[in-house]
């Protein structure tokens, strides 16, 4: 949330009084930006998302300059990154939840034959121990808006992990085998197995890809009623803080 005076949000008990914030306040496509300053961070920056804020962490020492100049570089690392991920994914994100539901079918009907049809699809905010839950009696589908900032490829195995549930509710062999179509399944159970060991540990999460998994079944993370799992650890960069 941004701060006062139009500036970002800053943690301000490790950023020296004399050395205002010079960060944006929005990074270019509109989402807020917050500085973290470290006394235990020396010689590298890091960049990365926590729950739709792009977070640059630096060294308590900067300069209002250098924050400044590595501020707008790591954000663009970001971006790029972002960019990236888009590429691959060959569309844009379903942030609404009619873009969900939209979503949801496709993917139904690329690689479950469009058997499993939900009669909802939402985002929810109040999950924060499972990736995403499933009722099969009702049709209805939730996932966590912690998953957003995630690649696209791991939103898509939660979304058909669910999916799949409104066709088989436990995680037996038949429910798997509806997974095998999905080729990111083995990668994106664990990327979230180490999002929810990062969380778990405490760890930062300065990694490129975050990491966890979606329900005992996604990993060891959750999904539904029949999956658990952690709250996100977001994607990101990190570079010593003499890079170009």
């Amino acid at each position: 949330m941004p701060g006062p005076a139009g500036h970002p949000r800053v943690s301000a008990a490790a950023v020296p009084a004399s050395i205002p914030a010079a960060t944006p306040l929005r990074t270019s496509d509109g989402a807020p930006v917050e500085v973290r300053r470290s006394t235990r961070r020396r010689r590298t920056v890091a960049a990365f998302w926590e729950n739709g804020t792009a977070v640059v962490a630096i060294p308590a020492s900067f300069t209002r300059a250098q924050e400044r100049e590595w501020v707008h570089r790591m954000l663009e690392k970001l971006r790029l990154q972002g960019a990236r991920g888009a590429r691959g994914a060959g569309r844009r994100r379903p942030r609404s939840d009619a873009a969900l539901a939209r979503h949801a079918a496709e993917l139904s009907e690329k690689y479950l034959g469009g058997r499993a049809v939900a009669s909802s699809v939402r985002w929810v905010s109040n999950q924060n121990s499972r990736w995403g839950s499933a009722t099969p009696a009702e049709g209805t589908i939730r996932l966590s808006d912690k998953l957003q900032p995630m690649p696209q490829w791991v939103i898509d195995y939660v979304l058909l992990h669910e999916l799949a549930h409104l066709l088989v509710a436990g995680h037996n062999a038949a429910f798997w085998r509806l997974l095998e179509a999905y080729p990111e399944t083995a990668r994106a159970k664990a990327f979230l197995e180490g999002v929810a060991f990062a969380t778990a540990h405490g760890l930062p999460p300065a990694g490129p890809d975050g990491s966890g998994d979606a329900d005992g079944a996604y990993g060891t993370g959750g999904t539904d009623g029949t999956d658990s799992g952690q709250a996100a650890a977001p994607g990101g960069t990190e570079v010593p803080a003499g890079a170009s």
